[in-house]
């Protein structure tokens, strides 16, 4: 009688179990349908670039926005990264950046932060620009006149909100 007793209760459990791992398959199926929507796409940006120049990679890749294009062009204007690239793709373009590196295989980008976040945007106005290690670095501010380095908001005498800082 005692061994039925013990049957049944392992069985529920086994039953139990089993709704559960259906439950969670359900759910990851639910999650691979809706897409990658992330809350922060620059910091994903920002951790790609990362994590490549960790692993010493010579070029990486993320899906494209006009934001992160926008920044990857300024990365490629002031000499951070090699060359940017944009490949149409479907159903969402690939943003491809080259990553540069010293002739002693240091990282070009040796800092990468994310300063503004969407729970808490930092805006700064052109006396408050940041300088990024002394100007050795820059930051990427989100003005009035688009997407612009430190240096050309202090110059076009504009502030915004502070994206990130390069170093």
């Amino acid at each position: 009688m005692v061994a039925s007793v013990d049957i049944c209760k392992i069985f529920n459990y086994v039953v139990f179990v089993s709704a559960s791992l259906q439950i969670a398959v359900k759910f990851l199926e639910f999650v691979n349908r809706a897409g990658n929507s992330m809350t922060d796409p620059i910091a994903d940006m920002l951790t790609r670039i990362r994590n490549a120049l960790a692993v010493r990679k010579t070029e990486v890749q993320m899906p494209t926005s006009k934001l992160k294009e926008r920044i990857a062009k300024l990365l490629e204007a002031e000499g951070w990264v090699e060359h940017v690239e944009r490949i149409e793709q479907r159903p969402q373009s690939v943003l491809l950046i080259r990553l540069k590196y010293e002739p002693n295989g240091q990282p070009r980008i040796r800092h990468l932060k994310r300063v503004s976040s969407p729970g808490l945007r930092r805006y700064v106005g052109t006396d408050r620009l940041p300088r990024v290690l002394n100007n050795m670095g820059i930051a990427i501010v989100s003005t009035s006149r688009g997407v612009v380095t430190n240096r050309q908001a202090r110059r076009l005498g504009v502030g915004g909100e502070v994206l990130c800082e390069i170093a």
